[in-house]
């Protein structure tokens, strides 16, 4: 039926570190507040509400950029600065996942729920990062997933060389 309420879209993007174990790789993502240090483009994150790591507590994520931002900046005089207020809804640091919803902002995520784990491996870990969120204005599924892929990419990239640096070798 043409006006029946469009599903949610669903997701799913993970990446693997080679080397890192996932308690180590955990604190670097509990740090709610930190999502700067490692997501790409992302210049802003802020805590506005709550301790960083205890639920309910709110961060500002601002200055990052979507796959969509060159379609809007044509019929724009002036590029947009994207920013999302994002709540963390719950944590388990003994199974190493949390879930945050955006709950505002102006990039059009609209009951946006995200669910991110570390997941042990032999030789490292994985980050898997699980999302939905109702149709979004002007992207494709496909912008999603390859916003969130990538950026989980990156991500992980960071972490690990990161992670390298800290428990490298001690140069004489």
């Amino acid at each position: 039926m043409a006006n029946e309420k469009q599903l949610k879209w669903e997701g799913k993007a993970s990446a693997e570190l080679n080397g890192p174990e996932a308690e180590t790789v955990w604190p670097l993502l509990e740090d709610f507040f930190g999502l700067h240090k490692w997501f790409p483009t992302l210049t802003t994150c802020l805590g506005v509400e709550g301790i960083s790591g205890q639920p309910g507590c709110v961060r500002y994520c601002a200055g990052f950029k979507t796959p969509v931002d060159h379609k809007r900046d044509q019929d724009q005089d002036q590029e947009k600065v994207n920013w999302t207020k994002q709540k963390l809804l719950s944590i388990d640091p003994a199974q190493l996942i949390f879930s945050y919803s955006i709950i505002d902002g102006n990039v059009g995520f609209n009951s946006y729920i995200s669910t991110v784990q570390v997941v042990p491996k032999e030789g490292g870990c994985s980050i898997v990062w699980k999302y939905e969120v109702e149709p979004v204005e002007g992207w494709k599924m496909e912008d999603l997933d390859m916003f969130i892929g990538t950026g989980l990419q990156v991500m992980a990239s960071r972490m690990e060389a990161s992670l390298q640096l800290q428990v490298g070798p001690l140069e004489p």
